[in-house]
């Protein structure tokens, strides 16, 4: 059994389990979340074989007590590490730094089922949905705050003008279509009024979901723009839906920058690493 850990949030801790999965799958290992076990009820991998307390509990003291090893992947991957983990039955990984995207998306479909949503989680977002005629194009936007302000000097930080530039720059690829723009964001204090009033010709909602809502909500979208994150990375892994990671300006937003999970996935680390790195 290969136990996954780590202490990022929600769609961090998605990712890092998709390539450790992936991994597994290609070479025949289980594999376990310890995040998933307890902390996150409203995806299906929660309701699956392993991801239950007494499973947590045995991989935690294995660990802890030096029964099995642990393999941190936080200052990066090498070959060594990846020996240690063939090598040995049973051991523990941690860290964000794994990675094995080609993999993710040859077992991406695994992925979509294995973290779909509950169905009280679908119900609740289809209800918000609802307000959307089908020929209505749904733009689903994620408004990242919080540890953004800050993280790597506030490079992918972006104010509420920000944003309403790149939704009016996304309705004016799309002339003559009705649009409405979900938008989804960690702070609680956003402008809701500003992006009202500043984008007048579509209709702006705020659902303030849950985390998983939200994550799901982004991922029924037609469309999704954001802050680059793992969050919007995964919303946008369901379905396909093409994504684009605001960078800055946006004013020269294309068609062709909204891309698909497949692209993106392979891009993610190019594009967060910091600048001259």
């Amino acid at each position: 059994m290969i136990f996954v850990t780590d202490k990022g949030r929600m769609a961090n801790n998605i990712y890092q389990y998709a390539q450790v999965y992936a991994w597994g799958r290609e070479h025949g290992r289980s594999t376990m979340s310890m995040r998933f076990a307890y902390k996150y009820p409203d995806f299906r991998i929660a309701h699956t074989r392993y991801h239950n307390l007494l499973m947590y509990l045995i991989g935690k003291t294995a660990a802890r007590l030096h029964l099995i090893p642990t393999v941190d992947f936080s200052d990066g991957q090498t070959d060594a590490k990846i020996d240690t983990i063939a090598r040995h039955r049973h051991v523990m990984v941690s860290g964000w730094g794994i990675r094995f995207e080609v993999l993710v998306i040859k077992y991406k479909q695994e992925l979509v089922r294995l973290f779909n949503f509950l169905p009280a989680v679908h119900e609740q977002v289809g209800r918000v949905l609802q307000a959307s005629p089908a020929d209505t194009l749904k733009l689903g936007v994620h408004v990242r705050r919080g540890d953004y302000k800050t993280l790597q000097g506030g490079r992918f930080y972006f104010d509420d003008t920000q944003y309403a530039d790149a939704i009016s720059r996304f309705a004016a690829l799309h002339p003559g279509r009705k649009i409405d723009v979900y938008i989804c964001t960690n702070d609680p204090q956003i402008d809701q009024t500003y992006y009202r009033q500043r984008l007048d010709t579509c209709r702006v909602f705020f659902p303030s979901g849950t985390p998983a809502e939200d994550l799901c909500l982004l991922s029924e979208c037609d469309y999704l723009i954001g802050a680059l994150s793992s969050f919007t990375l995964i919303a946008s892994m369901y379905h396909d839906v093409p994504l684009y990671w605001m960078m800055g300006d946006t004013s020269g937003m294309q068609p062709t920058e909204f891309r698909p999970f497949d692209e993106l996935v392979l891009l993610f680390d190019h594009y967060f690493a910091p600048p001259n790195s």
